[in-house]
């Protein structure tokens, strides 16, 4: 993901785990954020990798589904139901996929506005004026979602986060008023969507989700990338709904990472280490419980599950990962800030790995194994996570940015005069 062009390398990345002085024109003398070297904060890269590969949890299920990305818009994704069917392959399922669907999305989202805060903290450090070139940057990574899009993968985030980008890099400009104004008017306007699509749903009787278009299932089960290309442009205003219906929860998400960073909950302090214990027991206390009901509810209430609960638990994670490291050194931490690091590329590689296994232009595994259950799955997911990491690890012992972040790098750095 992309943002402003700092001096230093590690602040150009969403989530940034370098932290950045305080703005001398009017932030605290003090930066919260900063670790006591200076260095970067391990913390937000193991948030990111955590985010990265689960998100993972949640797209390796429409990698597998017959219909795939358009088996979404159906509702078609056969969502278990560990009470009308209590085997363990069900509850397995049923406990990976609630773990995970909107919570680390919304995790990935939170951490993109704590990396464009840094950004805006580090250009007025170094008095440049704010956006300044920024725009460039948000529209670079439009440019590299819809690619994305077109490409690979059909719930693309890159392109709403470009210009949920654009909208909160003009609002940290302003004071902390409006940005409070703003937070509290995108998720009061976003629930109230929610809420009006849940009373819509329950109001209609429930006929249970459509049948898998068989045209869309042999698309992705025999068809070519080039067929899956011109699918997904012919069905586009469709296939890009989500980040439109979803604007007010990117606002908001966006502006809470900037309040987090700002508050110091990701500093290697008393005071971080306090602001984590009350994400964790208020996100997931909450969060947890409601999130469960919603999704026993059945799918009457996903929307409500995924798009207004599932932010609450996403902050419970981000407290209960920050309490872990503070309290344990935690073996699989350097490989989760490994893929944190090269987020990008990791994010784009993940939904490549799964198409070119799963899709009939590859191995054609959803095809193949449909219908033998979750198991093979989830081992999917671990299969590409384990990949992810173990590249991520060899790539960064020699390079300092993913390839796609260095490629962001080398097309949006200033050019020097020779």
């Amino acid at each position: 993901m992309a943002h402003n062009a700092p001096p230093d390398a590690h602040a150009s990345a969403p989530g940034s785990t370098t932290a950045p002085s305080a703005d001398p024109t009017g932030s605290p003398t003090s930066d919260p954020n900063r670790s006591p070297s200076g260095s970067r904060i391990p913390l937000l890269d193991v948030l990111r990798g955590a985010a990265i590969l689960g998100t993972l949890m949640t797209n390796v299920w429409i990698f597998a589904s017959p219909g795939s990305e358009w088996a979404v818009v159906q509702g078609g994704l056969n969502l278990p139901d560990p009470l009308a069917d209590p085997r363990a392959s069900t509850i397995a399922e049923a406990v990976f996929r609630f773990l995970a669907d909107g919570k680390f999305l919304a995790l990935l989202t939170i951490l993109f506005g704590v990396g464009l805060a840094i950004q805006y903290d580090s250009a007025k450090r170094r008095g440049d004026p704010w956006p300044g070139r920024y725009p460039r940057r948000a529209a670079f990574l439009f440019l590299e979602g819809t690619v994305h899009f077109v490409l690979i993968f059909a719930w693309d985030v890159l392109m709403g986060y470009a210009v949920t980008a654009l909208l909160v890099a003009w609002l940290l400009a302003r004071s902390e008023r409006v940005r409070s104004i703003a937070l509290w008017t995108a998720a009061g306007l976003h629930l109230t969507l929610v809420g009006l699509i849940t009373l819509a749903t329950l109001a209609d009787p429930d006929e249970g989700p459509e049948a898998p278009d068989p045209d869309a299932v042999a698309l992705y089960a025999h068809g070519g990338w080039g067929d899956q290309i011109r699918f997904r442009l012919d069905n586009a205003l469709v296939l890009r709904i989500e980040p439109v219906f979803s604007f007010g929860l990117l606002v908001f998400l966006f502006l809470l990472g900037v309040r987090l960073h700002r508050a110091g909950a990701f500093a290697p302090t008393d005071t971080g280490r306090r602001i984590r214990v009350r994400m964790a027991a208020w996100g997931l206390g909450l969060g947890l419980p409601l999130g469960i009901a919603a999704d026993l509810g059945g799918s009457d209430f996903f929307a409500l599950g995924r798009y207004g609960i599932a932010p609450l638990v996403a902050v419970g994670y981000i407290g209960l990962i920050g309490v872990v490291l503070d309290r344990f050194r935690l073996p699989g931490a350097r490989s989760l800030g490994a893929v944190g690091r090269t987020a990008l590329s990791a994010y784009v590689g993940q939904n490549l790995l799964c198409a070119l296994l799963c899709y009939g232009f590859g191995l054609g595994l959803a095809d193949r194994l449909g219908g033998t259950g979750p198991w093979w799955v989830m081992g999917l997911w671990a299969g590409v996570s384990l990949t992810l990491v173990l590249c991520a690890r060899l790539w960064l012992a020699r390079f300092d940015r993913g390839p796609l972040e260095a490629l962001q790098h080398l097309a949006l750095s200033p050019r020097r005069r020779r």
